[in-house]
């Protein structure tokens, strides 16, 4: 019976099934004549061990068979999983702390509504896009928000979403859908730190106007 090849796998068990090689396998797509993909593979793995950030593509270029094309796609991976990563761990004391995670859906044409989870150290476990609305409005309901929070096991949350307009004053269903996520809040025991409203030069923060009251 022919083994499942590892798109195969990965489509079925989800991508983080596969190893380092297997994924380093994923963006090679392919060998070289005399020698296999696993092979190749596992001469990557083997410089990224030994590779400071700034090397990383010089020293890719030195393995037979990584040509530029394929050393950018790999430096390129690597640099977006660094970047979508960069939050883990990142302790919120502060509204400010949490803007550099999310100021890039300021720009967007459509309100995005993040859910922020965070343990209780209010560190943050994940950054998460609930919904994307229209110009003007998002449409969420609190379960989506707080199913995520129950599975990450989270202390707490903080809820982001953009005015496309650039006006970061919030609108009345603004208040309305923060007074429903704070009641839901109590209920389940994981606190509403704070409701942001981001805009390409300013923010509104609910707690910083004590629109909060957990």
């Amino acid at each position: 019976m022919k083994k499942p090849d590892i798109r195969e796998q990965v489509l079925k068990q989800g991508i983080s099934y596969p190893t380092d090689e297997e994924l380093i396998m994923l963006i090679l797509g392919k060998g070289i004549k005399g020698v296999p993909i696993q092979q190749l593979a596992a001469r990557v793995i083997s410089v990224l061990h030994g590779t400071n950030d700034n090397q990383i593509v010089q020293n890719l270029l030195t393995i037979k068979g990584i040509g530029t094309s394929r050393a950018l796609a790999l430096a390129a991976s690597i640099e977006l999983g660094r970047r979508y990563t960069k939050h883990l761990q990142s302790p919120i004391k502060k509204p400010e702390d949490i803007l550099p995670y999310v100021q890039q859906y300021a720009i967007e044409q459509k309100e995005h509504f993040l859910a922020i989870t965070l343990n209780g150290a209010h560190e943050i476990i994940k950054i998460r896009v609930i919904s994307i609305g229209t110009l003007n409005r998002t449409l969420i309901h609190p379960r989506e928000i707080f199913s995520e929070a129950l599975t990450d096991h989270a202390a707490a949350i903080i809820v982001c979403h953009n005015h496309p307009s650039g006006n970061t004053a919030p609108s009345n269903e603004d208040i309305e859908t923060t007074q429903i996520l704070i009641k839901a809040s109590q209920i389940l025991g994981i606190s509403l730190l704070d409701h942001l409203i981001i805009g390409r030069q300013s923010y509104y923060s609910f707690a910083d106007h004590k629109l909060l009251f957990n």
